[in-house]
């Protein structure tokens, strides 16, 4: 998926053929919500920016601390029993261990 990226804040790219529009919404908010949209890339990723800048803004106006997005970087705690045989497994097959962990879980995402 392609995602947006600007001060630290991730976002999707969405195409709405009925509105003929690009939209998406900031990834990783709990307690906020942040969306744009654009009629081109460029209008997407304009409204992109000034969406988190006013939130930023927002924020330090009220004195809130600003929710953090996700970012590329996910920290878990596995076994070593079973880290072994992922590293194992990653090596015989020519792959990295992250690569592994990342095609499991987008395999299993597939059947929720």
């Amino acid at each position: 998926m392609n995602k947006l990226n600007y001060k630290e804040y991730s976002g999707t790219i969405e195409y709405s053929e009925a509105d003929n529009c690009f939209y998406g919404k900031v990834l990783g908010m709990s307690r906020d919500r942040i969306t744009y949209e654009g009629e081109s890339a460029s209008e997407l990723l304009d409204d992109f920016k000034g969406a988190i800048d006013m939130y930023l803004e927002h924020c330090q106006t009220k004195g809130i601390k600003p929710e953090k997005s996700y970012n590329d970087m996910l920290y878990i705690l596995i076994p070593a029993e079973v880290q072994s045989r992922v590293a194992k497994y990653a090596e015989t097959n020519g792959t990295s261990i992250n690569s592994f962990i990342c095609d499991s879980i987008e395999r299993r995402l597939e059947t929720v």
